[in-house]
């Protein structure tokens, strides 16, 4: 076992922000567990990352998830810190319009995930009484949007359950925070809106350092937390 002080887990990790918490995190004594559905594209990304342990895995399916952490467990000893960067986004369907499948994919991969993801890694925090939980929310998830009901929803139970979690867990040593971006430039932002100004949006290498930040010591009398991290919009 490589000797670090810290292990910190990553989902979505191929994604924009991904790539961004992580390249904020290699760093002597960080040690990563990364998490993204595509194990070609983790193995891609990170394969040549000598403190990185890859993990593909569908944060939607529970029994998955514990089982392909159960596996990594032993490799790193402890998980200290978790940045849930992980969801989905789809809109343009009003209310009375949007399907059940529609419905139930955004709370999956937006909620459900962090359901599936505490389960695994909550009880060896409580064990050890210390942790630092952030999940990534969105703006829309303090206020109904035409058009993005459900996805509002499914934002509004994550930051929901974060602040059920940090009530659950602060007394245990463990810190559970949400950021709160409006739009990440993104290049898939970018060709989904071109006619924008995206300068107004946020950088992800700027959404990362608030996520690392809150994992850190120095954030250690922040529970409970929902950061907006809205750049100038």
């Amino acid at each position: 076992m490589i000797e670090t002080s810290r292990t910190v887990l990553i989902t979505g990790a191929t994604g924009q922000l991904g790539r961004a918490v992580v390249q904020q995190l290699r760093q002597p004594g960080t040690r990563l567990v990364l998490l993204a559905r595509n194990a070609a594209a983790l193995q891609q990304a990170y394969g040549d990352v000598p403190q990185a342990v890859l993990v593909d895995v569908d944060l939607t399916q529970p029994m998955q998830v514990q089982e392909r952490l159960a596996r990594v467990l032993p490799q790193v000893g402890a998980i200290d810190a978790v940045c849930h960067l992980a969801g989905g986004f789809r809109m343009g369907d009003p209310v009375h319009a949007t399907s059940p499948q529609t419905w139930q994919y955004l709370q999956d991969v937006n909620a459900g995930s962090l359901l599936h993801l505490a389960a695994a890694v909550v009880p060896g925090m409580k064990l050890r009484g210390q942790g630092a939980i952030v999940t990534v929310g969105a703006g829309a998830a303090l206020k109904g949007v035409a058009g993005m009901g459900a996805y509002c929803a499914a934002k509004s139970a994550l930051l929901r359950l974060t602040e059920a979690m940090s009530a659950e867990l602060k007394g245990d040593g463990i810190r559970v925070n949400c950021v709160l971006p409006s739009i990440i430039d993104t290049p898939d932002n970018r060709a989904a809106m071109p006619d924008v100004d995206f300068s107004a949006w946020v950088n992800p290498v700027a959404l990362a350092q608030v996520i690392v930040f809150l994992i850190s010591e120095e954030a250690r009398a922040v529970h409970g937390a929902a950061l907006p991290v809205t750049g100038l919009l």
